[in-house]
């Protein structure tokens, strides 16, 4: 009966009102998506900083401030400081602690700007044990600190020598950001896109600047995977910039921005950009080529200015804005960017004769190998249908990242394992709702300088593209996260290798839209009676040794491999404190070079490497102290 009482109970003490900050630190995921440590670029202290600098970007873009720069401390303490008009002194508190404030509502003031809904800072302030504002306009100059949200010294305006400009400074929380650690070559890539988006801005990352000259066609260069097939492609006009070339390799990719935001998961913008292109180049040979033959290899950097544009999250990862503007009359984005590339890239073809001979080639090469491998796939899809091999391989789980309405979507993960032993150890330890295991049966196929009819003719690779769904697109990838988990010995980081070529070679959109990771799972284990420590390194090993100090029941155990964890124990490394590596590629030549040399037939350069650069560590099974 007591039980009934409290299950209906619902009366006036249940109701709550939090403060604006209270609010912030009670669900932080509504204003900077996710926590995390600093592992992963869209980890919440990359959106704190990134959050603060907008706002002098925002400045910048208005004419104010050439030079903006960053201070990140090795115990996380984080400084940026602008050139701009600086905060009107008046409001320097109210803009850091009153939702809703700001000066972005105002488009006389800040036009296509980043920062729109006076949020962003109020979030770094409830999110920081420590949070400074600083404004210099003028020769004087105001300042107020808060701590988690709460106001707990405001300066009177002073006389200052100092230019002009705003200085934030702030320690994100340890509570809400555990172990965090700023990555410096996420935050570096951070400057890089900043300065590739603001051709006139430097950015200044503890004492190190960044500068682009050519803008966005920097970027391009810098990040394409293969070499390109012709010049990039540098369109532009006064709210639109696209740099655009076809590279040979399989797939797209895409880097897209509004207002000088990156947004990772594209949008309105992204998608007209792909239709128009597929339009403009039937239009241009007047042939209706298949849109898979024209983007095959295509690898572009769309960059557009909008007034008032809508997101579809705080984090503003993904467009969601029609028009350009709120005016009724104002072009739709759509019609905005295909208008555009129907005369910029048409010119520029008739311009370009060179050019377009050799996009016209690529687009036949593509269409002649589709054409080739389709009896392939539907050879390939009857065997497995038949067989059954899917039920095999794949352990699937019941959630995925296409089920977009589904709140767990982006949880979702697969496991690629070698052998039964160590998928049977994730399959039992797993969360079959969101975490899948595909086992591979030993070294998968090489696929370095193969062409795509392999994956068809390789029964392996076929289940594995098929498991993951990117046969035809990238858009319908099952996972959020591909998870490779090899044993650390010589045969795992082999398969490790051959699993790395594969995504490179022909899905590298997946790594470029950070879903491939490197599993990390513990090389030691320290115990005694009371407690047990999972070492990944040696040097943890021995600060375990140190914690649990000298006794006779402390045992040390190497594991040599995944499957001799047991199941009950790997629950605790793919869990909530699971370790992932990102995959990160970079520079195309520094990709290709090292795939070449381990994955290409050199076989006597890669021995003589192996022979002079081996390390040899006694097996430690066991080790009693």
């Amino acid at each position: 009966m007591a039980a009934e009482e409290n299950i209906v109970s619902y009366t006036e003490e249940n109701i709550k009102t939090l403060e604006w900050h209270e609010h912030i630190r009670e669900r932080p995921g509504m204003y900077i998506g996710k926590l995390g440590d600093g592992t992963y670029a869209d980890d919440g202290i990359y959106v704190l900083l990134k959050e603060v600098i907008d706002n002098s970007i925002d400045e910048h873009m208005m004419g104010f401030g050439k030079r903006i720069e960053v201070k990140v401390t090795p115990d996380g303490l984080v400084s940026v400081r602008d050139y701009g008009r600086g905060i009107p002194l008046g409001s320097v508190v109210d803009v850091a602690s009153k939702m809703n404030t700001g000066g972005k509502y105002d488009n006389e003031a800040f036009q296509k700007s980043i920062g729109l809904n006076g949020v962003g800072i109020k979030a770094v302030n409830a999110l920081s044990t420590e949070f400074t504002v600083i404004s210099v306009r003028d020769g004087e100059m105001k300042k107020a600190e808060f701590s988690c949200g709460v106001l707990t010294k405001e300066y009177d305006v002073e006389p200052s020598q100092e230019r002009n400009g705003t200085m934030v400074v702030f320690r994100p929380d340890a509570t809400k950001f555990e172990n965090y650690a700023y990555r410096d070559e996420i935050v570096v890539q951070m400057m890089k896109n900043y300065t590739y988006l603001n051709k006139n801005l430097t950015m200044v990352y503890n004492g190190q600047k960044f500068q682009s000259e050519n803008g966005i066609v920097d970027l391009l260069r810098d990040n394409i995977t293969e070499q390109p097939l012709y010049d990039i492609i540098h369109l532009e006009c006064q709210d639109l910039d696209i740099a655009m070339t076809h590279c040979d390799h399989y797939g797209e990719e895409y880097y897209s921005f509004v207002n000088g935001q990156h947004t990772t998961q594209g949008g309105t913008h992204l998608q007209a950009f792909r239709e128009a292109v597929v339009k403009t180049i039937r239009d241009f040979y007047s042939k209706n080529y298949d849109y898979a033959d024209i983007r095959s290899g295509l690898s572009a950097v769309i960059s557009i200015r909008v007034q008032d544009p809508v997101f579809e999250s705080q984090t503003k990862t993904k467009l969601g804005s029609k028009n350009m503007s709120n005016a009724d009359d104002a072009p739709s984005i759509r019609g905005y960017v295909g208008d555009f590339l129907a005369e910029q890239l048409d010119n520029y073809l008739h311009r370009n004769p060179d050019v377009a001979d050799t996009i016209k080639q690529k687009i036949v090469d593509s269409e002649k190998e589709r054409k080739t491998i389709s009896g392939i796939q539907k050879e390939a899809r009857d065997k497995a249908k038949k067989a059954n091999l899917h039920n095999k391989k794949l352990r699937d789980c019941t959630v995925h990242l296409t089920d977009s309405g589904n709140k767990l979507c982006e949880e979702t993960s697969i496991f690629i394992t070698e052998g039964d032993s160590a998928s049977g150890s994730i399959t039992k330890s797993r969360d079959a709702e969101v975490q899948a295991v595909f086992s591979l049966r030993g070294k998968p196929h090489n696929t370095y300088g193969e062409r795509r009819d392999t994956i068809y003719r390789n029964e392996e690779l076929f289940l594995l593209q098929a498991a993951l769904g990117i046969e035809e697109s990238i858009d319908d990838l099952r996972y959020n996260k591909v998870i490779i988990a090899t044993d650390a010995d010589d045969d795992g980081m082999h398969i490790r290798l051959l699993m790395l070529t594969f995504f490179i070679k022909f899905y590298p959109e997946v790594i470029k839209n950070g879903h491939l990771f490197i599993l990390q799972t513990p090389l030691f284990r320290v115990r005694n009676k009371k407690r047990t420590i999972y070492c990944y390194s040696e040097e943890e090993r021995d600060a375990a040794k140190d914690e649990l100090g000298e006794s006779k029941d402390r045992e040390i155990t190497r594991f040599k491999g995944l499957g001799e964890i047991d199941w009950q124990e790997f629950k605790e490394f793919i869990g909530p404190k699971i370790r992932l590596e990102p995959v990160v590629m970079k520079n195309s030549d520094d990709v290709h070079a090292l795939l070449d040399f381990y994955m290409g037939a050199n076989t006597m350069t890669r021995q003589r490497f192996i022979i002079d650069n081996l390390v040899i560590e006694e097996d430690l099974v066991e080790e009693q102290a």
